[in-house]
Formats: structure tokens, sequence, C-alpha cells
């Protein structure tokens, strides 16, 4: 039984594990083309010298693979619920380097107690907003589709400044609610999104349009591609 149990813990450990640095995964971050997870400094560090997943090899990205990444936090949390002392460990290191580095540039008094990780540009602003600075980020591109003789074609236009680069958090519905910024739409304006001909959801994010719908239908291309139009309403 002791046996089975301590082979049991030393298969779960390996999903736990970088196989860059050994040790337990710290800021877990995904290879989302190939799903292998990795220590978010190990993975960012390898990607200086190689576009290549470290564990299968495949090609993450032709020029930027830094943009293929995405932070686990689930997986976080069940790491630091497994292992007994993890998190206290690693708020404490982390701490440590942020003032000793933030001794070293300017001479201050090291970090604000409970933000040691907050860089100038991330303080916090006072309005207490999210704004994804350190999600993985995706490039779109978005193109106006156009169908003939189709009710509100004469306003909705195409952008003059089509690429743009989010988090892939972002939803459809934020990304409907841009559109109506920049093509100077009413707010309630009915827009729809597609992605390879099919209508997305107004909850579904950039990252799961990316996963079923743009990368598992072959396409290759990069950036991905979302179509908007008028509304149309199958009554």
């Amino acid at each position: 039984m002791a046996t089975q149990r301590k082979h049991l813990v030393r298969d779960f450990n390996r999903h736990i594990t970088c196989a860059i640095c050994c040790g337990y995964l710290i800021k877990p971050t995904a290879v989302t083309e190939c799903l292998h997870t990795f220590c978010k400094s190990c993975i960012v560090q390898h990607f200086e010298e190689s576009n290549e997943c470290p564990e299968c090899g495949i090609q993450v990205h032709e020029t930027n693979p830094l943009e293929m990444l995405r932070l686990d936090k689930t997986l976080e949390e069940i790491i630091f619920k497994l292992v007994p002392g993890l998190r206290d460990e690693e708020e404490q290191q982390e701490s440590e380097f942020w003032r000793k580095n933030k001794l070293k540039s300017n001479g201050a008094d090291g970090p604000r107690a409970k933000k040691p990780c907050l860089s100038d540009e991330e303080e916090d602003d006072g309005k207490g907003g999210d704004y994804h600075r350190s999600d993985p980020q995706i490039a779109i591109c978005l193109d106006c589709l156009r169908n003939n003789g189709q009710s509100g074609e004469s306003i909705v236009k195409g952008l003059m400044k089509k690429f743009i680069r989010c988090s892939t958090r972002v939803t459809v519905g934020t990304i409907k609610k841009f559109l109506c910024v920049k093509l100077k739409l009413p707010s309630s304006y009915e827009l729809d999104v597609l992605c390879n001909g099919e209508i997305m959801g107004k909850d579904h994010t950039l990252e799961f349009i990316y996963r079923t719908r743009w990368r598992l239908q072959g396409e290759s291309a990069y950036p991905m591609v979302l179509e908007y139009r008028p509304r149309i309403d199958f009554g």
C-alpha cells in the first residue's frame, strides 16, 4: 500500500513540476500551441534563445513565441494547496527580490506592504481597475464583412487600423463595444462578429475562439481574423 502511494505521488508530481528547472511550477504558464506548462520565468528565459517548446520541440511561433503563453491561475492555486508552505516561501522570496532591486535602483526603502511585485508602470491609479497588463496577448485583424444590399452597410465601415493587439481574455462583447466606439456607432447598435463564417457569442474570449475556431480548423495564418457586420435578424 505504501509503495502504491509512493508511485501515485511520483506520478502526480510530474504534472506540477517544471521540465526546465525540475522544481514545483511557480506562476505556471502554458504554451498554447501544445499546452505544456513551465514556470513563467523558466519559459520566458528559454524563449529568449529558442522559439521551440523545450518539452516537445514544436515551433511555438516564428518570431515571437512569448505571444503564445498563458498564465494558469487555477493550476497555481492547486499547487499552493498541495505543497504546504510553498506560497509563503515564494511571496517571501519575491518580496526580498523586489526590496533589493528597489534599493539598488533608487535607494528606496523597498516595496510597500503586500504590493511587492508592482512596477512603476503597474502601480494602482486609484481606480482599482484590472487592465489585463500581465495577460498573454494576441494579435487580431478586424475585417468589415461586405454583403451587397445588406441593411446598415452604409454606416458600418472598415477600420482605418484593423490590426490590434489585446489580452486573450477579451470577450467578443468587448470587441463589439470597441467597434462601436471606433466606428462612431450608437452603443446600442447591434453587430455580429464572426470567425471562419460562424457568429461568435458575446461571452466567447479570444483565447477560446483561437483554440476552437481558428487553430483547430487548419488555419495557420497569423494574426487571427475576425469579421464584423450589422446584426442580421433571422427572425
